[in-house]
């Protein structure tokens, strides 16, 4: 049965309140840690063991958020994501036991949002969560009042209204993590910005422990749109290179 949940003090709820959270990890000491960290929080939380079971639990509960291990039985993170992913978007926090790139890189290519290589702490998965629940309803918002007009860079098209992403008149299929991130950029095409600085603007993350993220969701933009468009400025950051005048 589904209940609400106070704040420590019992008497307000916290801002993750009424929000649910399909939590699929076949681990039991992790699945209830971070259940139990998240219940804390005010999030409502439903839990899930193999691959089967959280689609179908996804499909039944339509869940707010997914945070999702890579190694499941029945099928795997990547298939979940996959299937979830085509019955509604939700935004998808990976969790993968191997500080592997190659898992984190597939795992943003079939719509997670995040990730996170374990170990890991309650504190930063819980903010995570936060984060990005925050940047849906940033969305959501946006969607409502959008910005008019298509940004031009070159071959590149950037639709606001939209959300919708060309290069050379075809469309670009972006996460919203990665939609967010070259806006960003785009913003100021040609400007070097700091990790840090990509954090703080589309993650709202100022934890300078995440910045492994932002190169990770860097490799699969440059995938989807070109990697000459993104220029590494090494020791500092990322800049969005466009035609001279």
């Amino acid at each position: 049965m589904e209940q609400t949940h106070t704040s420590h003090n019992g008497t307000a709820p916290t801002p993750g309140a009424q929000r649910r959270v399909l939590v699929v990890e076949d681990d039991p000491t992790i699945v209830d840690a971070i259940a139990a960290r998240l219940r804390a929080e005010g999030f409502l939380v439903q839990t899930a063991v193999d691959g089967p079971s959280a689609v179908d639990t996804a499909e039944a509960w339509q869940p707010d958020l997914l945070i999702l291990d890579i190694m499941l039985p029945g099928f795997d993170g990547l298939e979940v994501c996959r299937r979830v992913q085509a019955q509604r978007p939700v935004p998808v926090l990976m969790l993968t036991a191997r500080d592997d790139e190659t898992d984190m890189l597939v795992g943003l290519g079939v719509g997670a949002d995040d990730y996170m290589t374990k170990p890991f702490s309650m504190r930063e998965l819980a903010a995570r969560v936060h984060v990005l629940l925050r940047r849906v309803e940033r969305a959501a918002l946006a969607a409502a009042t959008p910005r008019s007009g298509i940004l031009r860079l070159g071959e590149l098209e950037i639709d606001h209204a939209q959300r919708r992403v060309r290069v050379r008149s075809e469309d670009v299929h972006l996460t919203p993590t990665e939609f967010d991130l070259l806006v960003c950029l785009a913003n100021t095409p040609r400007a070097v910005l700091s990790r840090e600085q990509l954090l703080a603007e589309v993650w709202d993350w100022a934890d300078a422990s995440g910045t492994r993220t932002v190169d990770s969701h860097i490799k699969a933009l440059r995938r989807k749109i070109g990697a000459e468009r993104i220029r590494t400025v090494h020791g500092v950051g990322y800049a969005l290179e466009t035609p001279t005048p």
